[in-house]
Parts: C-alpha cells; structure tokens; sequence
C-alpha cells in the first residue's frame, strides 16, 4: 500500500472537502481516515489515502492538490506516511 498524508488549512469556505473528495475520487485514490475540525472560522482537515491505484505519480498529485488549495483559499500538503512517520518519531 502507497499511502501518503494530505493536510487542508485555511479559512472555511463551503465546498473544501467536497472539492478534495472529487478530486481523489476522479484519480482512484482512496480515503483510509479522515478527521477535520473547525475552530474560530478555519478549517484543519487531515486524511490518509492510499494511493496504490492512483492514476498519476505522487509528485503530480500533489501539485494538483496545491493547485486546488490556491484557487479555494486552502493550503493542501502531501507527504508520503513513511517520511511522515520518520519526521515525528520520538
């Protein structure tokens, strides 16, 4: 399994998360686990999916998604879990 980490940040506005959903749906990545919170107006969501049967290569993926953050107002981050993981090992 190829499973990467993808973080949403920003101001909450209607459609962020539909607007994501579509997009890893329309490239056969599969939400694992998703948590999103809203606190004072901004948005923090969190989602691990698994990116075995993507249709494009990670780095392409994760310009997409940032190119998407841009034009809704988010910041969108992907990061491989293993490099995640790594970075916050204690």
């Amino acid at each position: 399994m190829k499973r990467t980490i993808i973080t949403v940040v920003g101001k909450d506005t209607v459609g962020i998360i539909a607007k994501v959903c579509t997009y890893l749906a329309n490239n056969d990545i599969n939400i694992l686990d998703i948590s999103q919170t809203i606190v004072s107006g901004y948005f923090n969501m969190m989602m691990i999916a698994d990116l075995q049967k993507a249709t494009k290569a990670f780095d392409e993926i994760t310009n997409e998604l940032a190119q998407i953050g841009e034009e809704i107002g988010v910041q969108i981050k992907c990061q491989r879990e293993d490099i995640f993981d790594s970075m916050h090992r204690i």
